[in-house]
């Protein structure tokens, strides 16, 4: 089997992919504008080949290194990069190349918010009302079918970036203000909830949930970019059952194959609404997080489902898994070397956050793991503490 991996060196962690595919027996072909000299050493081991572009965003440039990998190792069997950044790099030479996997025409429905909350509405589970505008007139119909507040995000778009919540009429001009009107957006009712949760997991090459699990947000992706609070979310032991019955309803409707899924709601008082589904593990060190709270290796598991083989299970009972974040610019009132004296082993990994990403969720990820839900809450409040 031959497997081309878009940047395998960014990002670090996910270089493990790579490593774990190797091991396999499978041929892992890099494509990459790193020089070589820059991968690490277990990547390079772990490469057959790697093909240095100048530019990964110069699509025919890419193509070219496919063709050249083609030519000398044979058919390719699969072309990915698990980076949402890159996913549409991805679909567009697996069409060209006729590799398994996502073409451009079926990335649609999870490229598209407007396209998602069709694909929520036939799986049954409930979503906020809202509507593609792209006028100034489409934007003023909007808002008095739905009704303030808002929330107007990009309708292709990842996260909270061009976010703009929509609480008055002042607003609703200040956003007109700051419209590029070349990107059409999707307006939706603002949810009164303050907690956002996941159904995340893995598939295998039939569709089947192999991998399964929950997490918790302690503040919305929107809190972070409005307040600057430092990112925490952590893992529950169990997911409820109501979730789940969601999650796998949406996981039908969507038909997605041999791919790691992470699903967005929100949480209510009785019940989940539907915002988001995204072909890919959950970014930063999340892979990192699900591996300790669940005492497995997704790594190694992602690998399996590519070659065929079983999925492993979990070898222990699931802990509740916390990645809470710290700023470099913060003064807090604990040290870090007070806070592993305190935590000891169930402190498992300190992580630098890549620049491009340290505005927004901190400069530095610590991952842990406890028993007990009280403690995680403790966690986040030592971690985030002022001096």
């Amino acid at each position: 089997m031959n497997y081309i991996v878009i940047s395998p060196y960014y990002p670090q962690n996910f270089q493990q992919f790579t490593v774990e595919l190797a091991k396999k027996g499978i041929t892992v072909l890099g494509i990459g504008q790193e020089p070589y000299d820059q991968l690490d050493q277990p990547l390079k081991e772990a490469l057959t080949e790697y093909f240095r572009v100048e530019d990964l965003e110069n699509v025919e440039e890419v193509k070219r290194a496919v063709a050249f990998l083609f030519h000398k190792h044979g058919p390719i069997d699969r072309i990915e990069s698990l980076n949402e950044y890159w996913m549409e790099l991805d679909a567009s030479l697996r069409e060209q190349f006729h590799v398994f996997g996502l073409k451009p025409s079926e990335l649609k429905k999870t490229k598209f918010k407007s396209e998602m909350k069709k694909l929520f509405k036939k799986a049954g589970v409930p979503v906020a009302p809202g509507q593609v505008v792209k006028t100034l007139a489409g934007l003023d119909q909007a808002v008095k079918k739905i009704g303030l507040p808002l929330i107007a995000k990009p309708d292709n778009g990842v996260g909270a970036a061009a976010t703009f919540k929509l609480e008055t009429e002042a607003d609703v001009a200040h956003f007109k203000e700051n419209w590029d009107r070349s990107v059409v957006y999707f307006i939706e009712k603002f949810v009164d909830s303050s907690v956002i949760c996941t159904f995340d997991g893995l598939l295998d090459h039939e569709g089947n949930i192999v991998f399964s699990t929950t997490f918790d947000y302690a503040y919305t992706p929107l809190d972070l970019l409005l307040y600057g609070y430092e990112n925490s979310y952590y893992i529950l032991k169990e997911i409820d059952p109501k979730l789940q019955a969601y999650g796998e309803a949406i996981i039908k409707a969507f038909g997605m194959k041999e791919r790691f899924f992470h699903i967005e709601f929100f949480r209510t008082e009785d019940d989940y609404i539907a915002i988001e589904y995204n072909n890919r593990p959950a970014g930063g060190f999340t892979v990192d997080l699900y591996n300790f709270a669940h005492s497995i290796d997704l790594y190694k598991g992602y690998a399996d489902v590519v070659h065929g083989d079983p999925f492993e299970k979990q070898s222990r009972e699931t802990e509740f898994g916390l990645v809470t974040a710290r700023r470099k610019s913060e003064h807090y009132a604990l040290s870090e070397e007070e806070l592993r004296e305190k935590y000891g082993y169930k402190l498992k990994a300190v992580k630098e956050v890549p620049e491009a990403f340290a505005s927004l969720q901190g400069d530095t990820h610590y991952i842990l793991t406890s028993p007990e839900r009280s403690e995680i809450d403790q966690m986040i409040l030592d971690f985030r503490k002022k001096a």
